[in-house]
């Protein structure tokens, strides 16, 4: 492609588009940050860097092993999407006059959910890994997520509908999305108390354990009937990578369980692919509620 071409691309681009992309590539970023989270938590590295913002008192530190590395990474990439977000608040607030009056506002929300989840992450620190600021930073991070997604679902250009939606649909997919992170945080509070180590180790913290496996049920239902009901109603995609989701999510919570969380690259898939399932549930549940209001 010629430079006059790329040049004429561009110009092209409207902002909706610009912004859009620029929700779908911050999203897609809080997805890896939050898996490499998850790594940090498994590897025991959550307090690799004794000091908040900086690591030993340096940018990069000099002392550097995995568990530095990872620690110090995680807070790179936080204030990589954290920057990010802060550009893209400037962007849609300076083309405020050419987007939808909604979006300068939600995008300075997901703004303020960074600066809520960059008070928790220090906290985190200074607070030795105290696990309700863990679970609340967990659970931060993925109302952040869902934020990205159904700010970038609103921005779409959707096709008209080629058949009529269950009128159940709407509210079972965002009761489904509402399940899943509820079990997330449910997951995120075992997690952080070590309750699955505890109560298979030595019957310790077992009720914590057990609420998140009971928690399962609801969060699997829910979303096993919205997958199905999706793909029935024409929304073919969505309904199945919500179906492989869930289906990958039981598989690999079962993995992990029987190798009693020995393996940590399991663990770390467990909760990736929770936070993917759980965007699914968003996007269907923001798009179908879309489009029941341009009916």
């Amino acid at each position: 492609m010629t430079t006059v071409g790329a040049s004429s691309q561009i110009k092209d681009l409207n902002p909706r588009v610009w912004v859009r992309r620029g929700l779908w590539g911050l999203a897609a970023a809080t997805w890896g940050l939050m898996a490499l989270g998850s790594a940090t938590r498994v590897m025991e590295a959550g307090l690799a860097c004794p000091d908040w913002p900086l690591c030993f008192g340096q940018v990069v530190p000099a002392q550097m092993d995995l568990q530095v590395f990872l620690e110090w990474f995680h807070r790179l990439v936080a204030a990589t999407v954290g920057l990010g977000v802060l550009g893209l608040t400037a962007l849609t607030w300076w083309w405020r006059a050419q987007l939808p009056r909604w979006l300068p506002w939600g995008v300075t929300a997901a703004l303020g959910l960074v600066i809520w989840q960059g008070v928790l992450g220090g906290l985190t620190v200074t607070e030795l890994l105290r696990f309700d600021i863990v679970t609340a930073h967990l659970g931060t991070g993925l109302a952040f997520f869902s934020l990205l997604l159904a700010l970038g679902v609103l921005l779409l250009e959707m096709p008209a509908p080629r058949q009529p939606l269950p009128s159940s649909l709407p509210a079972l997919s965002l009761a489904a999305a509402l399940a899943v992170y509820g079990q997330s945080l449910l997951g995120g509070l075992v997690a952080s108390r070590w309750a699955a180590h505890q109560c298979l180790a030595g019957q310790q913290l077992c009720q914590v354990f057990y609420g998140h496996l009971l928690g399962l049920v609801p969060a699997a239902a829910l979303s096993l009937l919205a997958g199905i009901q999706a793909w029935r109603a024409g929304w073919k995609w969505l309904g199945q990578g919500i179906l492989l989701l869930l289906g990958l999510q039981i598989l690999v919570g079962w993995g992990t369980y029987r190798l009693r969380l020995q393996v940590e690259p399991l663990t770390v898939m467990h909760q990736a692919i929770g936070a993917l399932l759980l965007g699914a549930l968003v996007v269907l549940a923001v798009g179908l509620q879309r489009r029941a209001w341009e009916r």
